[in-house]
């Protein structure tokens, strides 16, 4: 799959590391349901991390579809909250 982080570019992932993803993405579901704006951030920041970690960069020229799009790493509680679905950032399989 290929996930784009806003203003940094696109990674390949293996489908066998969203369970790895969706663990985290599910904490911070809940933390910005709840408000929580340190859990959000440290999580979020660690999400990002992960995917960059797990993840095979792509040239920045190359322009392959994104299956996935996740905030800048500045975004607020807010923005991400607004694109959230129900299942989060990541959507469940």
């Amino acid at each position: 799959m290929i996930v784009r982080i806003m203003g940094e570019g696109q990674v390949k992932l293996a489908d066998s590391h969203f369970t790895e993803l969706d663990t985290l993405d599910d904490e911070l579901l809940a933390e910005i349901r709840n408000g929580d704006t340190d859990g959000f951030r440290r999580t979020f920041h660690a999400l990002l991390d992960k995917v960059r970690e797990l993840g095979e960069p792509l040239p920045d020229d190359s322009l392959e579809p994104s299956e996935l799009i996740l905030p800048a790493p500045g975004a607020t509680l807010e923005e991400v909250r607004e694109m959230l679905n129900d299942d989060g950032l990541i959507p469940s399989a």
